[in-house]
């Protein structure tokens, strides 16, 4: 068998292997303090940020994609699909625009770019998003009033006093966290991991 018909075999391993990893990482999740508990942070980008790197920003949105319909036949929905389909946008908006850089600049420098490059970028499509679509969303589906979801918010953040003031002060915050967390988890990993990735 020639090397290039083992490449497709090897891409499609090494997606589903870490799209396994993405998924159990989804399950494991953790409020942080200044933001309603209904924002929880998990550490499965971490890994997608890594599958990026080394296999393209295709390989991350199709592992993006994956691990919440994993998730969704674990666990099912308790949203309507609005909470998956947030992970997989505000995922990709992190990740994609990270590992579009890193293909062109894989060097320190370039990894580093890429990583506060995606790292804003989802603070800033997370909160817009969370601003025009989500939490309008969550409110209709709940039949819960907006009001009361920025009571949440105010409850354990004192800068909230409103939907602009939950998102700059809650939702961005949150979203900046997590990417650069799991940038600092993802660059710490990937020299240890990328022979793998790379076989």
């Amino acid at each position: 068998m020639s090397v290039k018909s083992k490449t497709p075999i090897r891409y499609i391993a090494r997606v589903a292997v870490l799209t396994a990893i993405a998924a159990v990482l989804m399950l494991v999740e953790f409020p942080l303090w200044f933001a309603p508990g209904f924002y929880k942070l998990d550490l499965s980008e971490t890994v997608i940020l890594m599958g990026g790197f080394a296999l393209g920003p295709g390989a991350a949105i199709l592992i993006e994609f994956l691990k919440n319909l994993i998730n969704i036949l674990l666990n099912g929905t308790y949203t309507a699909y609005i909470g998956e389909l947030a992970n997989f946008i505000t995922g990709c908006a992190f990740v994609v625009p990270a590992a579009v850089i890193y293909k062109y600049h894989k060097n320190k420098k370039g990894a580093l770019l890429s990583m506060i490059v995606g790292s804003l970028s989802l603070a800033l499509i997370g909160s817009l998003l969370n601003y025009f679509v989500l939490i309008p969303a969550f409110s209709r589906f709940y039949n819960l009033p907006i009001d009361n979801i920025i009571g949440m918010g105010a409850a354990v953040n004192p800068l909230v006093t409103d939907l602009k003031s939950l998102v700059v002060c809650a939702v961005a915050p949150f979203n900046l966290v997590k990417g650069l967390i799991c940038s600092t988890l993802a660059m710490l990993l990937y020299k240890r991991v990328s022979k793998v990735l790379h076989i």
